[in-house]
């Protein structure tokens, strides 16, 4: 029998060979993430979608809407809260634009400032909640009203406590960058959905 050798230096070639098919078949990998947001979007949308055709499907349906004896809304909070709403999605935006730019100390300032004008959103909903004169119970109206106000508070609590999150993260040197800041521009595309719904929420429950 002959005994076979082994060449050194073919061992270390076929290794280099290895470690870079492993790199280029890592790198052949497409970043989904935003898809996989946006798919989260349209369901999410798909919920409120739902609710809303139910609020519709009641207002149509009944003789008198809202219920009679059901305390008019005020518009004077609601208002302010839409425009601190629709302002801050500005802001966010900016933060993004910031980032994009390699100005992280900005984008910072930006994101403070969204999640700060998201919590006094929601602030002044629960104002709101403490001085209606009815309660979830009282009518159907009353039941829709919380139903709907409520669910989207959630969705903007969950927003605020994503910003905050990105802000802390962006402590770290480095972390986010011009070529990397998905963090940012995913708080970025929730809090534009965020928007967007609670106008056409305010549309419904204020307006029409």
């Amino acid at each position: 029998m002959q005994s076979q050798t082994i060449d050194p230096a073919k061992t270390e070639l076929n290794h280099h060979h290895a470690a870079e098919a492993s790199v280029g078949h890592h790198e052949e990998h497409p970043d989904h993430r935003l898809f996989g947001l946006y798919v989260f979007l349209i369901a999410e949308g798909m919920i409120f979608m739902g609710l809303f055709g139910a609020y519709l499907a009641f207002r149509a349906t009944l003789p008198v809407w809202p219920p009679a004896g059901t305390p008019e809304l005020e518009l004077l909070l609601p208002g302010v809260n839409t425009i601190n709403l629709i302002s801050s999605s500005f802001i966010m935006h900016n933060a993004d634009t910031a980032i994009k730019k390699n100005d992280t100390r900005g984008a910072r300032i930006w994101l403070a400032i969204t999640a700060a004008m998201g919590a006094t959103f929601l602030i002044g909903q629960v104002y709101e909640y403490t001085h209606l004169e009815f309660g979830l119970t009282t009518n159907l109206f009353a039941s829709a009203f919380y139903v709907l106000t409520g669910f989207h508070g959630l969705h903007v609590t969950i927003g605020v406590l994503a910003i905050v999150a990105v802000l802390w993260r962006s402590r770290v040197p480095g972390h986010y960058s011009n070529e990397k800041h998905f963090g940012i521009e995913a708080a970025e595309i929730y809090w534009h959905f965020v928007d967007v719904i609670w106008i056409i929420l305010f549309g419904l429950l204020y307006l029409l």
